[in-house]
């Protein structure tokens, strides 16, 4: 079957299916790193041990998910350079600076002090613990930037120009390319989204505990902490949506209009498509449900505002409407899925049942993988919908890949599955069975090298506070 594929096709197929691995670990650790800082804060204001064994739980499932982030992220470079060599040589000077600095910075930031966070408890003061927490979720934070600062050129490029190479050069400020103009909404959104998706998986986590063990008072906490981010964030997340759709559609057009289903002009207002089968082909969408102006109203926030369609466009320059059009409905979907589950929890909480509504614990429950999905659905919304570019508007894809037989793109796309769906699919059933444990008295973070493994005879384990584990209990 994958022979009958081209060789551009079955690379992009190889790249999605690696970078949508790739991505649910960092969109899980993003959020935690800092949930994580949060937690360590409250123990040290409060001095609750509650926070604190809640830290050591979460801790323990941070220090693999980050792992495996890290691994799954290395293959990543090495493909854009084997599959992808044209776009790397064309696109490389502004590219390959700002990946430079996201190394420099928030990679050897967080390297530098993981290793105090996660084995050097008991080892060094609680203030110097607790900013190598903070240090390590600032560079997650850091991280996010330079990566959607690299993603944002490729979608709206400014700055450069195009040498006798036919390469992109910098011209004049590198923060005119760092700032692109889609950089600030496609920060806020994505990092907004890697929040929620850490608050649904704590969420989750904590609805599936209070269902079988509804007075612990650790579970109670990290549900009720996670249903406040979820009541909080996701009315933003809206918000920040809406902007981002806004600065879309003025920088590129065709992936809004692919997005919303219109391949027809709208001069008195366009209607919003709920469903339908898009077909490129017939330049339609087959049996559509559509609200009238409605369209108008959220893209131009007015109802009779005129909109083009897609047929304004060449057909050369259209994305995989039927792609771009449910990915986007997916995304939109359950980001009110997860507003309805925040509201509910607001009412629960107001009647002072949070604890006791069994549906919203079986709600959070199934909506714990929620956020994994719907950060997949918007990567594909965007990258798909930039088609057939890779930077927009300057290099398309067909001209981006390496001179490589399709056979070969073939039998390592089926490699990379394997290999994932084995190590990934073990790392994944790990964390799954760490969370199926609740957090308890006494609870231990990642585990450090043995003393004895260096010559040193083991000393009982001790408590942050140099007290017995006990102590908690």
């Amino acid at each position: 079957m994958l022979e009958h594929i081209d060789a551009v096709t079955l690379a992009r197929a190889q790249f999605a299916f690696t970078v949508s691995f790739h991505f649910i670990f960092p969109s899980f650790s993003i959020g935690l790193a800092s949930f994580l800082m949060v937690l360590e804060a409250q123990w040290l204001r409060t001095g609750d041990a509650t926070y604190k064994i809640l830290y050591r739980y979460w801790l323990k499932i941070f220090a693999v998910a980050f792992g495996m982030g890290v691994v799954s992220g290395i293959v990543l470079s090495y493909q854009i350079g084997t599959n992808w060599s044209v776009f790397s040589a064309k696109a490389g000077p502004i590219v390959g600076p700002l990946m430079a600095y996201e190394v420099l910075t928030a990679f050897f930031l967080e390297a530098g002090f993981l290793g105090v966070m996660l084995f050097g408890e008991g080892k060094v003061g609680k203030e110097l613990h607790f900013l190598a927490t903070c240090m390590v979720a600032l560079g997650t934070l850091i991280s996010t930037t330079w990566i959607i600062s690299v993603n944002s050129w490729m979608q709206t490029p400014v700055g450069f120009l195009i040498n006798a190479h036919g390469q992109f050069v910098p011209a004049g400020s590198w923060l005119t390319i760092i700032f692109n103009p889609s950089f600030p909404y496609r920060l806020v959104h994505t990092v907004i989204a890697a929040y929620l998706t850490t608050a649904l998986v704590v969420g989750g986590v904590g609805g599936y505990h209070l269902l079988r063990t509804p007075g612990d008072a650790g579970v109670r906490r990290m549900f009720s902490m996670a249903m406040w981010m979820m009541a909080l964030l996701t009315p933003l997340q809206i918000l920040a949506g809406d902007a981002h759709g806004l600065n879309t559609l003025k920088y590129q057009p065709a992936k809004v209009l692919a997005m919303e289903g219109d391949y027809d002009p709208s001069p008195h207002g366009a209607p919003l498509v709920l469903f339908g089968l898009p077909s490129n082909a017939e330049a339609r969408v087959r049996y559509k449900l559509e609200i009238p102006r409605i369209g108008s109203l959220i893209l131009r926030h007015d109802p009779n505002a005129s909109l083009p369609g897609l047929k304004d466009f060449p057909r050369s320059q259209w994305a995989p409407v039927p792609i771009v059009f449910w990915s986007f409905r997916i995304m939109v979907g359950l980001g009110f899925a997860m507003l309805g589950l925040g509201l509910a929890s607001l009412f629960a909480r107001w009647r002072g049942r949070l604890y006791e509504a069994r549906l919203i614990h079986w709600g959070a429950m199934l909506m714990g993988p929620a956020g994994f999905v719907a950060v997949i659905a918007g990567w594909v919304t965007t990258e798909v919908g930039r088609q057939p570019y890779t930077v927009f508007g300057y290099l398309l894809t067909a001209h981006s890949h390496s001179p490589l037989a399709a056979p070969a793109v073939a039998a390592s796309l089926v490699a990379f599955v394997i290999v994932y769906f084995a190590v990934f699919g073990a790392g994944i059933f790990y964390v799954l069975r760490l969370m199926a444990a609740r957090p308890m008295p006494g609870e231990q973070g990642p585990p450090s090298i043995p003393q004895h493994a260096a010559g040193v005879t083991p000393a009982p384990a001790l408590d942050a506070d140099h007290s017995l584990p006990g102590a908690l209990q």
